[in-house]
């Protein structure tokens, strides 16, 4: 399994595309004037608490408040509103917690006006980006995440990710983390720190603990409320949380970020610097590897899929609903439960990857094709499991219904990835109509055209919009040399000018129009 990082920079935003095995899994964005990332943390003031919510509204200098729920709170609220009040006002100048006093924890049943109180100073952090009409969620139990550990100031727990599932390595790394844990700091160990030695593990620690004291520094003098802690800039972040030893290249096609991730990767992987690559070619790099035929392909309300299946996705106010069709493909299986269950598991794979490519949060309801077995439904809903395992937002998926419909929840941290797919009507002038992009189309073409190969037609006429017809027979390789290159066989093109955009049909040797 090969994974590839893609990054395109431009004056307004950074793209990062991940691949896996050449197929894009993984879609993200940062644009300039986002300072609103999950991680960050601001000295922020209470506006007002709610007892009726028993929540409270923050002002964080975002437009709308930002919310606070009482569980949000953490346990040692009170600790973390004296040490701020301390630090912001100068009389503490030692950030290391060794010797501050803690105060007794919160009623975990209690009232936030108990708690709180309007203009209030607090330190928050961000761990729900401001989506839609809502203002950021957050939380004032405070978290800087490393490498391999997170650091959690104000508690004394070490705990291990569910992930490493081996209990004799869970018991070594507790016994590291114990031994080089500051007083009044809890690590919460990552996956990734699997196998790695105490000396990694400090460096990482001491990495954090600097984060943690310039944040302190800039307290004393900060407005209310103001950013104190950024997140890092997305590259290192993707970087920290995905990166392993399985990824084999990425490439960049901005020098000053290159060097930027040059650095970071040879902190992290020394042995791996050497895959990060300066993209110089006058093509266009989301274009060299594929990503935004991907891209067009990939977000539009229908999903193809191999075999002549489909996904079509709609969206609503409350939830996503994603129906699984097999289309019009042929029937090699023995009967109509193994065609259920070959397409089911093809939908699965590729709505994992859906999933993550348009970072879809909330509830996710899918309807698959029936099936009888319960052994086939038991297959499916392992299979999907699997699928889902690298998703990094937290999810949980239940067991089909007896109507084969499966249920998702899944985080949602920031807003949803989406990507206009259509684009003006080229038959229409200025009515505003819209039609599906022309890699879209051809896309379908090539569908339509395996399939009448499997068939054994001698002789194929493409008769098409003129559009797509220049778009399938110019540049070189053409599309059609790729169809002849794949198949051995030649298909003649014939533009129609009378065809609207989206109409095309084959003809046979005796020019039989095939249906």
């Amino acid at each position: 399994m090969d994974k590839e990082l893609i990054i395109r920079s431009s004056s307004e935003h950074v793209d990062f595309a991940l691949l896996k095995d050449g197929k894009l899994i993984e879609l993200q964005k940062e644009e300039d004037g986002n300072n609103f990332s999950v991680g960050d943390v601001f000295i922020a003031k209470i506006r007002k608490a709610v007892p009726g919510l028993n929540a409270a509204f923050v002002n964080v200098g975002y437009e709308k408040d930002a919310f606070l729920h009482y569980h949000d709170l953490g346990p040692k609220l009170p600790s973390l509103l004296k040490f701020t009040k301390s630090v912001s006002t100068g009389k503490l100048k030692d950030f290391t917690l060794k010797n501050f006093p803690f105060e007794k924890d919160i009623d975990k049943d209690g009232k936030i006006s108990d708690v709180l109180k309007s203009n209030q100073s607090l330190l928050v952090q961000i761990v729900k980006e401001p989506i839609s009409t809502k203002g950021p969620r957050i939380s004032s139990e405070l978290s800087i995440a490393g490498r391999y550990i997170v650091l959690v100031p104000f508690s004394n727990r070490i705990s291990i990710s569910q992930k490493i599932e081996d209990k004799e390595e869970k018991d070594r790394l507790k016994r590291l983390v114990k031994s080089i844990t500051p007083p009044g700091f809890g690590i919460i160990v990552r996956t990734v720190a699997q196998g790695k030695k105490v000396a990694e593990l400090d460096r990482d620690l001491q990495n954090l603990l600097s984060r943690w004291t310039a944040m302190c520094k800039k307290l004393h003098k900060a407005h209310h409320p103001s950013k104190v802690l950024g997140e890092m800039n997305k590259a290192s972040s993707i970087l920290r949380d995905i990166f392993n030893d399985t990824f084999t290249s990425i490439h960049v096609d901005d020098e000053a970020l290159y060097i930027q991730i040059k650095d970071y990767v040879q902190e992290i992987a020394p042995n791996k610097e050497s895959i990060v690559k300066l993209y110089q070619s006058n093509v266009p790099i989301f274009e060299k590897f594929g990503i935004e035929r991907q891209i067009k392909t990939s977000f539009g309300k229908t999903v193809s899929m191999a075999k002549g299946a489909y996904l079509i996705i709609e969206h609503t106010e409350a939830l996503h609903v994603i129906d699984v069709n097999s289309g019009n493909r042929s029937n090699k299986a023995n009967n109509q439960e193994d065609t259920a269950l070959e397409v089911n598991l093809i939908a699965a794979t590729e709505m994992a990857r859906q999933l993550r490519l348009r970072d879809m949060g909330g509830i996710i309801v899918v309807d698959f094709i029936d099936m009888n077995s319960a052994e086939n439904r038991q297959k499916l809903f392992n299979h999907l499991r699997d699928e889902m395992k690298d998703d990094r937002a937290k999810h949980k998926i239940l067991p089909p219904s007896k109507f084969g419909l499966i249920q998702i929840t899944r985080q949602r941290v920031r807003p949803e990835m989406n990507i206009k797919t259509q684009e003006e009507n080229p038959d229409e002038v200025n009515n505003g109509s819209e039609v599906d992009a022309p890699i879209g189309i051809v896309t379908k073409i090539t569908h339509d055209l395996e399939q009448l190969l499997k068939k054994d037609y001698k002789k194929l006429t493409l008769n098409t919009h003129p559009f797509i017809a220049a778009f399938l027979t110019k540049g070189f390789p053409s599309t059609r040399s790729k169809w002849f290159f794949e198949h051995k066989k030649w298909v003649k093109i014939l533009p129609r000018d009378a065809y609207t955009y989206l109409e095309y049909h084959f003809f046979d040797k005796d020019g039989n129009q095939i249906k």
